[in-house]
């Protein structure tokens, strides 16, 4: 049965790379902050082996930028999340998990610190653009907040910073992990940091304004021909390896940070103003009664998953696998779910109930790559 289309609207942006995505033959897409996502070029296995080995350009222009300017972005900013932002300096990008006032996770995205009195929120797929302009208002705070037009391009893959080098110069190579620095393009500066969704390193560039797009991408194109660059877009099969988590599909408001694996992106006693801090101060104390883990489903591929599949042991559900695929690497179906503390531990046997059926598996605490074992 053939899958059914997307409509497209102008609900459904389209990006300043969409052409060129389209014309490097782009195969499905997703939607992602009413925005158009690449998902697969050539197919999920094919793609994720080229990342690995090449490099790639990302439209990720999903990534919506909040921008947060004024005398009170700081306050508003640490508001946000319980990670403390008081040594933040200029240039630098922290992940900062984001959380309501019961500590439930609202996002999880990458905050770029331009100037002392301006931030962007780099977000993944939610509103959190209402959640900021409705504490600005209760808090009568003097900020102003926008979504600017704004478009990430990715540079990922081992052979990134070749590239990225040949069109920004040399220096980049010595941009350090979570830093960033302004390059210069057709006479327009441009935000370049070390950062991205793969384990496979590179870059997002942050476009400003769309007029730049397709000769930017181009000559990337160009300068990485003999690189073998292509068109590519974060990867199902790597981020799960690389136990790389999506929210909304790994993560919800009904999760906590500790939950998610981020405790150490959580400094909540320092984080001061912090909106859910009480409650995660809770639950730090208490700590979580469950949380991610990589799992390795035995037998033939599983499909993705587009709902929660039950994990059991002794008859009894203990937790959920909420994104699965099969890795050619490790010769398994590498998952992420949500576990009880009863069975979190390394090593411990499960099954997962799949839509091909009940399936052996195995709970990890890391991730399938830092564990290794890879054929």
């Amino acid at each position: 049965m053939q899958a059914p289309l997307l409509s497209i609207s102008r609900r459904t942006r389209k990006t300043p790379f969409s052409r060129r995505v389209e014309a490097a033959g782009v195969k499905a897409y997703t939607v992602y902050n009413h925005m158009l996502l690449p998902t697969v070029f050539d197919t999920v296995e094919a793609d994720c082996r080229h990342l690995k080995t090449h490099v790639q350009l990302w439209d990720v222009s999903c990534e919506r930028q909040v921008e947060i300017r004024g005398p009170d972005a700081a306050r508003l900013t640490q508001m946000l999340t319980p990670r403390d932002l008081s040594k933040m300096t200029v240039g630098k990008c922290f992940y900062t998990p984001m959380v309501d006032e019961t500590g439930g996770m609202l996002n999880d995205p990458v905050t770029v610190k331009l100037a002392e009195d301006r931030y962007w929120i780099s977000i993944a797929d939610s509103d959190l653009l209402f959640w900021i302009k409705g504490l600005t208002h209760a808090y009568r705070l003097e900020v102003d907040i926008d979504e600017p037009d704004v478009s990430p391009l990715a540079i990922q893959g081992p052979r990134a910073d070749d590239l990225a080098a040949r069109v920004f110069g040399e220096s980049v190579r010595s941009i350090r992990f979570f830093q960033f620095v302004h390059v210069e393009f057709q006479g327009k500066k441009l935000v370049l940091a070390r950062s991205g969704y793969s384990k496979q390193g590179g870059f997002e560039l942050y476009v400003e304004g769309s007029e730049l797009g397709e000769p930017l991408w181009d000559a990337l194109m160009d300068a990485g021909e003999d690189l073998n660059v292509r068109a590519g877009c974060p990867n199902l099969i790597e981020r799960i390896e690389g136990l790389l988590l999506s929210y909304g599909n790994d993560m919800t408001r009904n999760n906590t940070p500790h939950e998610c694996g981020l405790g150490k992106f959580c400094q909540t006693q320092a984080a001061i103003g912090c909106v859910g801090r009480d409650a995660l101060l809770r639950v730090a104390t208490e700590g979580p009664v469950r949380q991610i883990r990589s799992i390795g489903i035995e037998g033939d591929p599983v499909p993705a998953c587009d709902e929660l599949w039950p994990i059991i042991a002794d008859g009894k559900q203990v937790g959920t696998v909420s994104s699965a695929a099969y890795s050619p690497d490790f010769g398994i179906n590498v998952a992420v779910g949500m576990v009880r503390m009863t069975h979190w531990d390394d090593g411990t046997r499960v099954q997962v109930d799949t839509p091909h059926g009940m399936r052996a598996a195995t709970v990890w605490e890391k991730s399938f790559t830092d564990r290794g074992n890879a054929r």
